[in-house]
């Protein structure tokens, strides 16, 4: 299964990971380019993202993988170890270094319907 890894500009990483001004931890939408987060999350749907919100186990994540490249899945923390972990199947569980890597939680799922809509704690 092809993976489809997010491309970032610069001037973004930049400001992701500087934590600098307020606007730049307010929440932000992002399209979903693969199925590796199927059935949960359909590919072409938004989600929403809030940097200042707190993780835990089992929150959708917008992270850093260990290629600094941005990645969407479903935070695994087992033993103080984070891993990072696909709902479809045909994709790989890893491990990441550290909680630092987590850029922020996916917050709400938003489509086309209505009834689509769906909001994550």
């Amino acid at each position: 299964m092809q993976e489809t890894k997010i491309q970032i500009q610069d001037a973004f990483k930049q400001n992701m990971s500087d934590g600098g001004s307020c606007s730049e931890s307010e929440p932000f939408a992002l399209r979903t380019l693969d199925d590796s987060m199927e059935p949960e999350f359909a590919t072409g749907c938004i989600i929403i993202i809030d940097p200042s919100n707190v993780y835990r186990d089992g929150s959708y994540v917008f992270a850093k993988d260990n290629k600094d490249e941005y990645i969407f899945r479903r935070l695994r923390i087992i033993n103080d170890r984070y891993f990072l972990e696909p709902l479809n199947d045909l994709y790989e569980t890893f491990e990441i270094k550290s909680s630092k890597q987590i850029e922020g939680i996916i917050t709400q799922r938003a489509g086309k319907r209505r009834s689509y809509h769906k909001h994550y704690n």
